[in-house]
């Protein structure tokens, strides 16, 4: 694995921290880049002692987008390529079955913004800025910006910043729902590893089924989605975790479940 572009740390609480680390880039994607991602990804699904991830980025950038010398080179067969690659790389992420958070340390740009919104949750630091500039560029998101964009702040809101280009700062992306927290850079990895330990002592097959549901349910007839909500609840209902949560709750003591 290309560990010098993507740096893991696994800690105890069960959480993989993953680094981007190209600061010379400003952590752009390119093709390396989003190959070692994905493969500590892939990693991380079938490993039990993985229970969240932790994503951020290295220096003072989150993320600035796709690599744009890469970018220079792609015609209309290779592009579409590209930005399936991409696609398939944060859809990756955001079905991987466990919660993810994005702690944005600085810019999210472009690519970057759409690696942010492909993860379970984000929080920011105060300086932070997201853009979707692509059109500056004669392109258009293609790790798709268009589409999560619009189902995270509106329809409206999305068309105004893909079609603008302009930078929205922490606050407004707080405002519009983007983020749901912002925090100092001293204390993000601190407040983001907080989140996520404490959602790693909760049931993971519930969670997984939170996830599922709200990813697949959101476009759905609302009868539809009622009922596959309604199927994982039975699907709950039956696991181990379910018998440990509701004894633990009438015992008036904490639940340590066992993900079966």
């Amino acid at each position: 694995m290309a560990n010098h572009i993507v740096r893991t740390e696994q800690l105890s609480s069960g959480i993989l921290q993953i680094t981007l680390s190209r600061p010379e880039a400003l952590n752009a994607l390119n093709t390396e880049l989003m190959e070692a991602l994905l493969q500590h990804l892939v990693a991380a699904k079938d490993n039990a002692a993985v229970k969240a991830i932790l994503l951020t980025g290295e220096n003072k950038a989150f993320c600035a987008g796709a690599d744009i010398h890469q970018l220079e080179k792609l015609d209309a067969h290779s592009g579409e390529a590209f930005a399936r690659r991409g696609q398939a790389l944060f859809r990756y992420l955001e079905q991987l079955g466990k919660p993810s958070l994005a702690a944005i340390n600085g810019f999210a740009m472009g690519g970057g913004c759409e690696l942010a919104m492909a993860a379970t949750m984000r929080i920011a630091v105060a300086h932070a800025q997201f853009a979707q500039p692509e059109v500056k560029l004669g392109v258009i998101p293609g790790f798709g910006g268009t589409q999560r964009l619009a189902r995270l702040v509106g329809k409206g809101r999305a068309l105004e910043l893909c079609l603008t280009a302009r930078t929205l700062k922490a606050e407004e992306a707080l405002q519009w729902g983007l983020i749901s927290e912002i925090t100092t850079a001293e204390n993000l990895l601190l407040r983001a590893r907080e989140i996520l330990e404490k959602l790693c002592q909760l049931a993971p097959l519930a969670l997984k089924s939170v996830m599922t549901v709200v990813d697949h349910g959101f476009d759905l007839p609302l009868d539809d989605a009622l009922a596959f909500e309604a199927l994982h609840f039975g699907l709950c209902c039956g696991t181990h975790d379910k018998n440990i949560g509701v004894k633990a709750f009438l015992e008036k003591r904490a639940a340590v479940f066992e993900g079966s």
